[in-house]
């Protein structure tokens, strides 16, 4: 094997021109070198620009040519050669230091989150087993043939270092050639891995060869150590800045700064005070502020960034190939060995086709887990990631660090005896540059200016026919807007006509389209089916512009940057589908819609309620930003792809499936909105404000614009808006969960009973929050309690109920569920599971029983308030439809309940229907022995009955029909009177007593449904003691469901004292009890009072007039002085005046001021 002399008169002389070049350079000449880089950069871009010639190619040529000029000739280029020799002769760690962390973090924030989480296994691979195997190729290739005689450990430490394929020359590259994003994905995260795993190798084999010694669980922890500690680092200073970055307000100059001082510390922490690899530290970085930091930069911000990066990443790039090409010229032309020894240029040839050769391999074994792992790979893919496999300054920089240790022992003259071996003589270092060298230099030049030609080879970088078909189409569509816009603008008073001919001429790239209209979706099948590509391809179009339009209500501040990353991560996830399956981005977001598992862990757990609560509330509240942007999102790209393409199959299609993914966002919405419409109403308002203040915003700046305000003014207005800004978004309107004690109130079964009992209830009281699924009670068990519903949806489903004739089995706000079975003592006669979220309470039996005990005067309203649900389980076909305060109207107005004695015999009025609510009757005729709870029937229909399906209802389980019924043991019956259902089963009441008539002037106004009135919940709710005030009303209010049917119609508490004064006709009946029992408190007057419903009662109206129908009892009317009633009612004499009363009911009722 050839060996190799150092002449020591050339190693003076080098030594000579060094110390006497260091001696007359001053250090500020290194400026010059930074301004004659970029400037040939410029040129370099400019005049290459079209060529297919990479950019970076040109870059280490000139920096070549400058290296030759200054260390080859004796020519010296002055001042500029001094700034090339202080350059060339930077510590390699800090030129790693100098430009690394800049490229490396703009390389991996410019990434996309979704495609690396798609490509991660294949990066991991190729830069784990694929460096590996690379390494080892080389080094054994480097042993074997190589006549430097090498140890093996030198050989593997050339081998690693050349197997990092440089990130900076590969982004680089792909940038120029616009290559997919897939393939682009692939390549330049693996280059990014690898590049640290090429770093962590060359330091392991770099210590073996100074003499430290490794067992396997020494490298496999030194391994661990170094790539996981890094990953950890990173992670660390990402969350940090991006914590940061949310209390930085509108200040785009602070958050493009802290971006670029986190790269930088970060490196120098994991590689300075950790000894990790800083390379992978600030990968990990910018990674994560791709994924957690991609919304943080809005509007201008985000365009700053940019175009920051860009210009950093452009200069970074241009010094470092041109320094890059400097320093080959300096290891080849100040090294007389090199000219001497001619065999070292057909081996540097040589080595170039092993790291050819080795990328191959590579490839190749890994191939059948990339065809399979993430995208997957194919084989054209293949070919262009082994010909990627670009060399840069990375390695480069490597090579000058064995280097700089060669002379560092010369100098010192410290070398052990094992080193004096050749294993780092300062031959093998300048060796390592050489070859290091001219492999980047074969790469860039051989396979950067060839790639192109290869993708051009394997048609990869050619249109699809619908592509194609879009540009011509699009260029049909230039061209009309080219002709409105010369007719627009082609003619004015002051210059008159322009000539349309020369404007054509300068507009050539449409002069070639005066052909046929082209559609982008003309269909050539004869089949007439849809091309799979043109639907591809629009579903694709669709969905970026869905992407846009989030982007857009960021910026508008409809959504908030964490719902921004869901809607994101959405659509990138569906664009992997768009060939496979329908539009499918509302998949992704049916998880962050919907309640996580955790939440019923959460419920089930020691947390308190009200932060269960909050947690709820707050998830409600993402969600509805999220379906709502996403609604909204969707109908902008369905009118912008309309208006795009008009009328086509294709287009139809995808506006189809659109408007499909939407049905299940409104549907939430819509659930939202009946149970927590204030959670929307929070949402809307933020939104609301937001864009008020960014209109402000840009009217004052318009305002400076045009010269009406000066710029001092406009700052000072800007500043006071800006501030306001800043207190929206760290201070938002929140859902406001109003006090435990006003909710209670606001329920009709809590709030209408008296003070006395309601006390010591609403101590024991527990609140809760369900969500969807979440099962109340089952049917079977054993009552423990009630539950009061505030808000939301349940829906009830029974065995033991055969009635299956309930299209919507569902209890909403209002109802009070379980009562009746814990009047009886029965097992729960249905289960109950929340449909919604559901804001209830529970009451525990024991509570219950006990104000029975204490308080017989409110046992009727028990039962009556049990009856309430019981109807709509029993009967469904004619109570399923009635709103709740519907049925505590029927109830309070309509209504008769008795206890009847063994041997009595129970008549039920053709108009009526009776409810066994306890005890045992038999029919008449059959005998047969009914047991409560049942539905007592007429034998003979009322009329009103007649478009009711009466054969179902008698078909029923719990539905029984007879002329009369007989009483075997002591039973409580309840009785209502429907003759007021028409054909509709819609309810017909007389005019309230408590409206002012004033009210029905309005008829405007919208009419809320059932639960519309909870829109003002909870910011109106009254003090207690403001709405309790019902005593002095009279003796027809005291009746306990009438306050419970008040409640529930008008809201928490109605002062209603003037009121009665005005409208003294109040009908009542009077119930008809067993004379068997004179003391039951049933025996007492039980006044009905005749309110008509303002909300979905009023909306059952029909207006017919109820005079001469037959009620259950003849009514009692009472009378007033007509001079009273004409003092209060009338409207012109002014001696009382009307005030607004703010009503928290489902019917949004209130009371105007008279004027």
């Amino acid at each position: 094997m050839a060996s190799v002399v150092e002449d020591p008169m050339l190693s003076y002389r080098i030594l000579d021109e060094e110390s006497s070049s260091s001696l007359s350079s001053n250090p500020s000449d290194a400026v010059i070198f930074v301004g004659i880089s970029l400037v040939l950069g410029i040129a370099c871009r400019h005049l290459l620009r079209g060529t297919r010639v990479p950019y970076t190619v040109g870059l280490l040529v000139l920096g070549i040519a400058l290296g030759s000029i200054e260390y080859g000739t004796h020519h010296r280029l002055g001042k500029i050669g001094d700034g090339i020799r202080i350059w060339a002769n930077i510590d390699p760690e800090l030129l790693l230091a100098v430009f690394l962390p800049a490229l490396l973090f703009e390389s991996a924030f410019s990434m996309e989150v979704h495609q690396i989480k798609r490509c991660i296994a294949q990066m991991i691979i190729l830069a784990g087993p694929g460096v590996l195997i690379s390494t080892f190729c080389l080094g054994i290739a480097l042993k074997l043939t190589f006549p430097y005689d090498w140890s093996w450990k030198t050989s593997l430490l050339l081998g690693g270092l050349l197997s990092a394929t440089d990130p900076v020359a590969v982004v680089a590259l792909l940038k120029e050639l616009g290559a997919g994003k897939k393939l682009s994905t692939i390549i330049e995260g693996e280059s990014l891995m690898n590049d640290g795993t090429a770093i962590v190798v060359y330091q392991l084999f770099f210590q073996m060869v100074l003499g430290k010694s490794f067992n396997w669980e020494a490298i496999i922890e030194f391994l661990a150590k170094v790539s996981l500690g890094a990953v950890g680092i990173g992670l660390a200073f990402g969350i940090a800045s991006v914590l940061w970055l949310g209390f930085i307000f509108n200040d785009t100059v602070i958050e493009i700064s802290l971006t670029l001082a986190v790269s930088y510390i970060a490196y120098f922490t994991a590689q300075e005070g950790a000894e990790v690899s800083g390379v992978l530290t600030v990968m990990t970085l910018g990674m994560f502020f791709a994924a957690a930091a991609r919304t943080a930069f809005k509007g201008d911000g985000q365009q700053s960034l940019h175009h920051f990066w860009e210009m950093v990443s452009y200069i970074a790039n241009t010094l470092v190939f041109i320094l890059s090409g400097v320093v080959i010229a300096e290891g080849v032309l100040l090294d007389d060995h090199v000219f001497r020894d001619g065999h070292s240029w057909l081996y540097l040839v040589l080595l170039y086709v092993y790291v050819q050769v080795s990328r191959a391999m590579v490839v190749i074994v890994l191939f059948p887990f990339l065809r399979y792992l993430g995208y997957g790979l194919e084989w054209k893919e293949a070919i262009i990631l082994i010909w990627s496999g670009l060399r840069g300054a990375v390695a480069l920089s490597l090579s000058l660090s064995v280097k700089a240790r060669t002379r560092e022992k010369k100098k010192t003259k410290s070398l052990r005896s094992s080193d004096t071996s050749p294993l780092l003589s300062r031959q093998t270092g300048t060796l390592f540059v050489f070859f290091t060298g001219g492999i980047v230099f074969l790469t860039l030049i051989v396979n950067g200016s060839t790639t192109q030609f290869i993708l051009h080879l394997l048609n990869m970088d050619k249109l699809s026919a619908a592509k194609r078909r879009i540009l011509d189409y699009t260029k049909n569509e230039m061209l009309n807007k080219a002709l409105e816009t010369f007719g627009d603008l082609g003619e004015d008073e002051e210059l008159g006509p322009a000539d349309w001919p020369t404007v054509k001429r300068y507009i050539a790239s449409l002069n070639n389209i005066e052909g046929e209209r082209v559609h982008p979706h003309d269909a050539h099948e004869s089949d007439n089916k849809l091309d799979p590509m043109n639907l591809n391809d629009i579903r694709e179009r669709f969905l970026n512009g869905v992407q846009a339009a989030y982007w857009g209500m960021l910026d508008e501040g409809r959504i908030t940057q964490s719902t921004a990353n869901i809607l994101m991560q959405s659509v990138d996830e569906a664009l992997d589908f768009v060939s496979s399956e329908p539009l499918c981005d509302w998949k992704g977001l049916k998880s962050q819609v919907n309640f996580p598992n955790y939440y019923r862990f959460l419920q089930r757990s020691i947390c308190p309620q009200k932060l269960v609560t909050y947690f709820t509330v707050e998830r409600l509240e993402s969600a509805c930003y999220i379906c709502a942007a996403f609604l909204r999102a969707h109908r902008i790209g369905r009118q912008q792809l309309h208006d795009f393409i008009g009328e086509s199959e294709v287009a139809s299609t995808v506006i189809n499936e659109s408007e499909a993914e939407g049905e299940e966002a409104r549907k939430f919405l819509e659930d939202v909105r009946v149970t927590f419409p204030q959670v929307l109403r929070v949402v809307k308002t933020r939104q609301v404000t937001y864009s008020v203040l960014n209109r402000l915003i840009d009217y004052v700046q318009n305002l400076e614009k045009v010269g009406l305000l000066e710029k001092k003014e406009m700052l000072h207005l800007h500043d006071d808006v800006q501030t306001d800004l800043k207190k929206l978004l760290r201070n938002p309107p929140l859902v406001k969960i109003p006090k435990m004690r006003d909710v209670i109130s606001a329920h009709p079964f809590m709030g209408a009973l008296p003070p006395s009992i309601c006390k010591p209830l609403e101590s024991s009281t527990k609140e809760m929050m369900k969500l969807r699924g979440v099962t109340l009670y089952r049917e079977g068990s054993k009552p423990n309690g009630i539950w009061l519903v505030s808000n939301g949806v349940v829906k009830w489903t029974s065995k033991s109920l055969k009635n299956k004739h309930s299209i919507h089995p569902t209890f909403t706000h209002g109802s009070t569920l379980g009562l009746y079975e814990v009047l009886t003592g029965k097992s729960y006669i249905c289960d109950i599971v929340a449909d919604s979220v559901v804001l209830c309470f529970f009451v525990e039996t024991d509570k219950i029983l006990s104000v029975l005990r204490s308080d017989p005067s409110v046992e009727d309203f028990l039962w009556q308030e049990s009856a309430i649900i019981l109807v709509k389980l029993l009967v469904p076909q004619i109570f399923e439809k009635m709103a709740m305060q519907d049925l505590r109207a029927l109830v309070a107005e309509r209504s008769i309940m008795t206890i009847y004695i063994r041997g009595e015999t129970i008549e039920i009025p053709h108009h009526s229907m009776g409810f066994l609510l306890e005890g045992f009757v038999k029919t008449q005729g059959t005998q047969e022995l009914i047991t409560s709870p049942a539905a007592l029937l007429p034998s003979h229909v009322h009329q009103s009955f007649q478009n009711l399906d009466t054969t179902a209802i008698k078909g029923a389980s719990f539905s029984h029909k007879a002329s009369c019924y007989l009483v075997e043991t002591r039973a409580r019956v309840i009785i209502f009177d429907i003759s007021a259902f028409g054909s509709e089963s819609k309810l017909e009441r007389r005019s309230s007593s408590f409206v002012p008539r004033s009210v029905d002037h309005h008829p405007h106004r919208p009419l809320g449904r059932e639960h519309g009135g909870l829109m003002s919940w909870p910011e109106h709710f009254y003090k207690q003691k403001q709405h309790r005030d019902f005593e002095g009303i009279g003796q027809e209010a005291n009746s306990l469901s009438a306050r419970a049917m008040q409640i529930s119609i008008y809201g928490s508490m109605v002062n209603i004292r003037k009121y009665f004064r005005s409208y003294p006709g109040i009908s009542v009946a009077k119930p008809s009890h067993s004379i068997s029992y004179p003391t039951i408190p049933s025996h007492q007057d039980r006044p009905l009072v005749s309110v008509r419903s303002e909300g979905t009662v009023r909306n059952n109206l029909e207006g017919r007039n109820l005079t001469g129908e037959t009620t259950l009892a003849p009514p009692r009317i009472s009378t007033a002085p007509k001079d009273s009633h004409a003092e209060d009612s009338s409207d012109e004499s002014g001696a009382e005046d009307e005030f607004i009363v703010r009503i928290d009911s489902p019917s949004r009722l209130s009371f105007r001021q008279a004027s």
